[in-house]
């Protein structure tokens, strides 16, 4: 059987089978052809065009903010705030962190105190303030009589930090990541119900007070949540410039004072 340009059947069958191999899928005509008019494998014609789907429903993004309320107003329990936070999956610092660092001391003390963030030691211990900064500060609270480790109220401190999670190269962690804490530590601070908080450094004061600058904030007592706090320079910043403790002395007997009331 003769066919198209000269090929005969068996020619023509070969050429197609070439064009397939070579990635051919379909044949073009010379006229357009509108799939749509095509019928469908049950023999029923297509509609001319094709019906337009809505836009499908956008779906709502948690406000990570409204979920710390959520989660930290329905811890009863320090047990239960510890167990919050370290559930909570909107911070991006918990994946790079090793550990959730949650507090030391004595949760009775009537002296509670704020810091910024974990270090390096702190990460890998899983308590707040336990490298050189941390050995500093011991010492600073020991000379007005004050330990993490004492069983009395009266001359214990606990200690915890805005966030609980260590931010990579130890940076100062973002407004947006103090802003979605804020409520745990909030609620840390009712659940320990202090006389007294001591804010160690800037970004303490950022998250309690709502503004920084620690050094014109030092040694001034302020009040926030309905409690009396008294912002103090971080002990590494006095490891980086010890002229500066003099003042932090003198903020330690403002602190003693305030206690011994």
């Amino acid at each position: 059987m003769g066919g198209m340009d000269g090929l005969d059947w068996h020619q023509a069958l070969a050429a197609l089978e070439w064009q397939v191999e070579l990635g051919v899928t379909e044949a073009i005509g010379n006229r357009p052809v509108n799939r749509y008019d095509q019928p469908d494998a049950a023999g029923v014609p297509r509609p001319a065009a094709a019906m337009a789907l809505p836009d499908p429903a956008p779906v709502a993004t948690p406000d990570p903010v409204d979920e710390a309320h959520r989660a930290a107003a329905a811890a009863g329990t320090l047990d239960a705030l510890r167990e919050a936070v370290a559930a909570y999956p909107h911070c991006e610092l918990k994946r790079g962190a090793r550990t959730t660092v949650f507090c030391d001391g004595n949760p009775r003390a009537r002296l509670m105190l704020i810091g910024e963030a974990p270090g390096r030691d702190e990460d890998a211990a899983g308590r707040p303030f336990v490298g050189r900064a941390g050995q500093l500060l011991d010492r600073m609270f020991a000379a007005i009589g004050i330990s993490r480790s004492s069983p009395d109220a009266e001359s214990a401190i606990y200690i915890t930090n805005v966030m609980p999670w260590r931010p990579p190269q130890n940076r100062e962690p973002s407004a947006d990541e103090v802003a979605m804490m804020r409520p745990f530590l909030e609620r840390h601070v009712e659940l320990v119900a202090p006389d007294v908080i001591v804010l160690m450094g800037n970004t303490a004061c950022l998250a309690v007070l709502g503004r920084g600058g620690i050094t014109r904030l030092r040694g001034h007592w302020a009040e926030a949540w309905g409690r009396p706090v008294l912002p103090m320079c971080h002990p590494a910043y006095l490891l980086r410039q010890p002229e500066q403790k003099r003042e932090a002395w003198a903020d330690l007997l403002a602190l003693k004072a305030r206690l011994s009331r």
